[in-house]
Formats: C-alpha cells, sequence, structure tokens
C-alpha cells in the first residue's frame, strides 16, 4: 500500500466534471511491420504480458472515511485488462481530423475513480492501413518523467525482441487497512498540519518576498507573472467536451534555428507556439496588445527524492512574446525572457509547491475547486496565464509496439476553468509532435492552430537561412564566432531547458 503524494492527491481534489485531471497520449503506428499481420491479440497480448512491470496500471484508490486524509494507491483484486484496453474504429475517410474527433470524445469522459485511473483505446481502419492508441492515464499516477519510465515497458526498439524481460512474481493479494486504520492515519496527518504548515510559512514568505522584489524591477521588460496575462476567448470557464488536433515539425529545422540565433531548443519551441497562436488570434481579430502568458510544468523529479507521490512538478510563467511582430525578435526576446523565469523559479524553490500540496485539506478544496468552476470564477478575476505549454523529451531512436513502428506521438496534457487550451510538445527521432488539446466550445478552429504551427517554424527558417547565408560566403581566415542570447549547445530532443 503506497500513499498518494500531496500533489497527487491535489489533482484528485481539483478535478471536476468540466475540468478532468487526465494527460493522453495518442500513439499512431505502422502495422505492416508486425510478424505476420495486423492483430488486435496482439497488443492485447503485449499488455497482458507488460501490466505487471507496471504497478500503476493495476492499483486502484482507497480513501480514508470521510476523505480524512489523502487517499492510497492498493493493488485492484478485480483487476481486469479487458475494461482498461478497448477497440474501437474510426469513421471513413480515416484522416487525422476522423481521429482527433474520436480521441476528443474519449477525452470528454472522466475516469471511473472505482477502477485503475486508465485506458487505452486501439483505434482501427485509418487511412494507409495504420492504427493508432489513444491512452487515458489520470495525472495523480503519471507525469513527464514517470510517462517516460511507462514507455520503456511499452515500447520495443526492433520489431521483434531479442529478449523478454522477466516477468516480476506475483506477491499475492495486498493488505487493505480497514476504515479505522485509515481513519487512524488520516487523524494523524490532520493534526499534525498546522505544525508543518507553521514551519513552511517563514521560509516560504522570504522566498516569495525576494521573487516579488526581482520581479518588480523587471517588470515592463518582459519577464512574465500571473495574474497579469491579456484576456482572450480561450480564457473562460471550460465545459466537459475536448476537441484535439496535432502535428509535427522537423526537429532537424529545429536545430537549425537553434544555432543560427544561439538560444534553447526550448525557446524555439516556444517561438513557434507563439508564431501560431499570434496567426491564429490575428485570424479571429482578437491579437491583444500585451504577450500571451503560458504556465509551464517543470520536472523536478532530480530535487524532490524524498518526497512522497509519483507526479513532481512545479511550476513557472513563461512570456510567449505575441507582442512581437517580427518572428527573429520575438525569439530573442522569448530566450531572454525564459533566463529570467528560470531564475525567479530558482528562487522559489523547486520543491515549494510539493510542500504545500502535502497539506490540502481534502474536502476543502474538493468543495473549492467545485464552487469556483459552478460559479464561473475565472471569469471574474484577472486571467492567470493564457495557456499551459509543456516541453517533454522524447526517445531519439525507432520505437516498436506490439511490432508495430510507431510513426507518430502526440502528447496531450489537461486543460483548467480560464485557460482552456494546452499545448504538449514531445520530440521522436528525428521530428517533434505537437499536441493540442483545447475545450470545444472556447477553441472551434482548433485545426487552424495547429496548421499554424509549421508556417510559424518556416518564418524562423527562413530567417536563420539568411543568418548564415553572409558568414558562410566569408573567406575562412579564422573560426567566426557568434554572440548567444541564451544557453549552449544542443544534442538532444525538443525537451532541454
Amino acid at each position: 500500500m503506497e500513499r498518494l503524494g500531496g500533489l497527487d492527491a491535489a489533482f484528485l481534489y481539483f478535478e471536476t466534471p468540466s475540468m478532468h485531471m487526465h494527460v493522453c497520449g495518442l500513439l499512431i503506428l505502422d502495422p505492416s511491420t508486425m510478424p505476420g499481420g495486423y492483430s488486435f491479440s496482439r497488443i492485447h497480448q503485449l499488455l497482458e504480458e507488460r501490466h505487471p512491470f507496471m504497478p500503476a496500471m493495476s492499483r486502484k484508490l482507497v480513501a480514508p472515511p470521510f476523505n480524512f486524509g489523502r487517499p492510497y494507491w492498493v493493488k485492484d483484486p478485480d483487476f481486469d485488462l479487458d475494461y482498461h484496453l478497448r477497440r474501437i474504429g474510426v469513421p471513413s475517410p480515416g484522416g487525422d481530423r476522423e481521429l482527433a474527433a474520436v480521441a476528443g470524445d474519449i477525452a470528454s469522459r472522466p475516469l471511473d475513480r472505482s477502477r485503475p485511473l486508465w485506458e487505452m483505446w486501439v483505434v482501427e481502419g485509418l487511412a494507409g492501413g495504420k492504427v493508432a492508441i489513444f491512452a487515458k492515464m489520470h495525472h495523480s499516477t503519471i507525469d513527464g518523467i514517470s510517462g517516460a519510465n511507462l514507455m520503456v515497458y511499452l515500447f520495443d526498439l526492433e520489431p521483434v525482441p531479442s529478449s523478454s524481460p522477466e516477468i516480476p512474481k506475483d506477491t499475492g493479494s495486498e493488505r487493505v487497512p480497514g476504515e479505522l486504520e485509515l481513519f487512524g492515519r488520516g487523524a494523524v496527518e490532520t493534526l499534525t498540519r498546522p505544525l508543518e504548515m507553521a514551519r513552511l510559512v517563514p521560509s516560504t514568505v522570504m522566498r516569495l518576498g525576494e521573487t516579488i522584489l526581482r520581479a518588480g524591477r523587471r517588470r515592463g521588460k518582459g519577464l512574465a507573472a500571473p495574474f497579469t496575462a491579456p484576456r482572450t476567448s480561450f480564457n473562460a470557464s471550460i465545459t466537459p467536451h475536448r476537441t484535439i488536433a496535432f502535428t509535427e515539425i522537423p526537429l532537424e529545422d529545429v536545430k537549425k534555428v537553434k544555432e543560427a540565433f544561439g538560444v534553447k531548443v526550448n525557446d524555439v519551441v516556444s517561438a513557434v507556439v507563439s508564431g501560431a497562436l499570434r496567426r491564429y488570434l490575428e485570424a479571429g481579430d482578437e491579437l491583444p496588445d500585451k504577450s500571451l502568458i503560458a504556465a509551464v510544468p517543470v520536472s523536478v523529479h532530480d530535487q524532490t527524492a524524498g518526497h512522497e507521490g509519483t507526479t513532481k512538478v512545479s511550476l513557472m510563467f513563461s512570456s510567449l512574446m505575441t507582442d512581437q511582430e517580427d518572428p527573429v525578435e520575438r525569439l530573442r526576446a522569448i530566450g531572454q525572457s525564459n533566463a529570467e523565469a528560470k531564475e525567479l523559479y530558482k528562487m522559489v524553490g523547486a520543491d515549494t509547491l510539493m510542500k504545500w500540496a502535502e497539506h490540502a485539506a481534502p474536502n476543502t478544496f474538493t468543495l473549492a475547486a467545485r464552487l469556483y468552476s459552478g460559479l464561473r470564477l475565472s471569469e471574474r478575476h484577472p486571467v492567470v496565464h493564457n495557456l499551459i505549454l509543456s516541453n517533454v523529451p522524447g526517445p531519439p531512436v525507432p520505437l516498436y509496439v506490439a511490432g508495430a513502428r510507431l510513426t507518430g506521438l502526440y502528447p496531450l496534457g489537461p486543460i483548467m476553468d480560464g485557460a482552456g487550451l494546452n499545448v504538449t510538445v514531445l520530440s521522436n527521432e528525428d521530428r517533434i509532435g505537437v499536441g493540442f488539446i483545447a475545450c470545444k466550445e472556447l477553441v472551434p478552429g482548433i485545426w487552424d492552430l495547429a496548421e499554424a504551427v509549421p508556417e510559424a517554424l518556416h518564418e524562423l527558417v527562413t530567417a536563420a537561412d539568411k543568418q548564415s547565408a553572409p558568414q558562410e560566403a566569408r573567406p575562412r581566415r579564422k573560426p567566426a564566432t557568434r554572440a548567444r542570447t541564451g544557453g549552449g549547445t544542443s544534442s538532444g530532443g525538443a525537451g532541454e531547458a
């Protein structure tokens, strides 16, 4: 039995009928590499063989009586793989938009909390004979790093692995504590909460004070701060309905821009998303004079080893510089702003959010989340941030699922009341997948936004070519030096900080 970490539990408390706290992933597969041809039963067999290596797939929640304390994970004695692994067909002609419509419908429904918190849908009937897998897992069980760890067991490096890992021995049924024991544990947690919070207050106040002073000195120079974002059409209360779109861009082009302008891969990705948002908002005649602000999740696994839980993330705010018309100036401004944001983030502390989350009162926070959503309070105060933008490093090698070659990998995160758009980026091999998920009513033209991404990258690549051309034409008497506004070189994927 394992108790949920504070942040894991917070994702449960904040979930409402319209704000679902699951994360999704869309995998597109070429089954022509499957030995013997495509078979749903082969994917079923893979999950049957591999799920013992992934405890999160067979454990469910057990909560103390009256939610008196954080829930626990226990092994589900009635685990049924056939409930979680499902099969569905896509309407003709089976293109990207038809696939996205099916995925959006699946993403619009919450997970059943009486069972392990995941589903996996095999989508058949795609154009060109391809097959897709749409996976959905609650954020209380997974984040970017733990998701990457799950991929190790789901994917292979070749169609037919040379060896299979030894299946862990079944330790038998797990003892589930009775209600009285759970209540006692919750009581201890509740009674010690005030003392632990009192210890947190002085250090948090000191850190926040220093951060506010520094942010004040940078005010008006592009530094992002919460509650200062302009309001757009997707900054309103959300419904349960989700809409999805996806696209991909060449990693080589992103690295070309990075090298030409001396910034980081993350800066280029942010600039591409910024350019796409500018085009989308300009088309709707609603581009704000102020820059959009993105909330950027940051993994803190390496800095919070002593904390309970699976989800270990913090948050920083990044200005997307959408008020800058020139794409190169926008890129450079984003690089500078991101560098400042990281400095402020370090001052607050990587584990501050997690420490406070550990003391969240379940019933109070659940009620507050439902009132906030029901009363549409996100529309009555300044906009905290415009969207969530997440960039996750992915595997740089070819991958296979049950022998089928992975040809597309698109991550999709949760959306929040007041910020009904999430853009998540993940690299694989020589391409970067960009996944868009939004409230259907707030972003009806989500495919227009996705299709603007390659155009925004093309602008930067064209500028990079012009930047490099004069240097290549000069006589090569000595190595040229180039001023850098960001970090060093990259040999990795799109997740470089």
